[in-house]
């Protein structure tokens, strides 16, 4: 029986440093680092600044990757998890300053869900920070969901984004 690899587009954040040199940006550095020791790296975006999604006040520094692993789903979990505490993570406050997040936005088997996972990330669709790192490395990775790629995810959100702000 041949082995399974499997296709993950990763999402990096990080809005709290955990010394002078250990700032967000190194820290999105670090956590590529450490996923490359259980996946093989295919692409890793440009880093990204923008602005924080609820009560934080610090800046994100955003960015993507496509890794090739073995790890079904929930050992991809784990295995990111432990490099997220490895790197500072604490679990305090829905949307508060962290020193690293990864979070598991496709994969190549499609969809998946269960009480702790559910790929495609929910909010995926809904995010400039998640989808801009995507498109440079990306674009035409499919959502299994809507069936658009991802250069077409963002052109909807951009679009969307603009008339929102147009309206008086």
């Amino acid at each position: 029986m041949a082995d399974t690899t499997h296709l993950y587009a990763l999402a990096l954040g990080s809005n709290r440093p955990l010394s002078a040199r250990r700032t967000p940006s190194r820290l999105l550095k670090e956590a590529a680092t450490l996923v490359g020791v259980q996946a093989r790296v295919i692409a890793v975006s440009p880093t990204i600044f923008t602005p924080p999604l609820g009560p934080s006040t610090r800046i994100f520094a955003n960015g993507a990757m496509l890794v090739e692993t073995p790890l079904p789903p929930r050992a991809m979990l784990v295995f990111l998890q432990s490099i997220e505490k490895r790197l500072g993570r604490r679990r305090h406050r829905r949307w508060g300053a962290r020193s690293i997040d990864i979070d598991i936005i496709f994969w190549s088997g499609g969809t998946w869900r269960d009480r702790a996972l559910t790929i495609p990330h929910a909010a995926c669709r809904d995010r400039s920070f998640v989808l801009t790192p995507l498109i440079a490395i990306a674009p035409g990775w499919r959502d299994p969901v809507t069936g658009l790629c991802i250069r077409h995810l963002h052109g909807r959100l951009q679009k969307a984004t603009a008339k929102h702000a147009t309206r008086g």
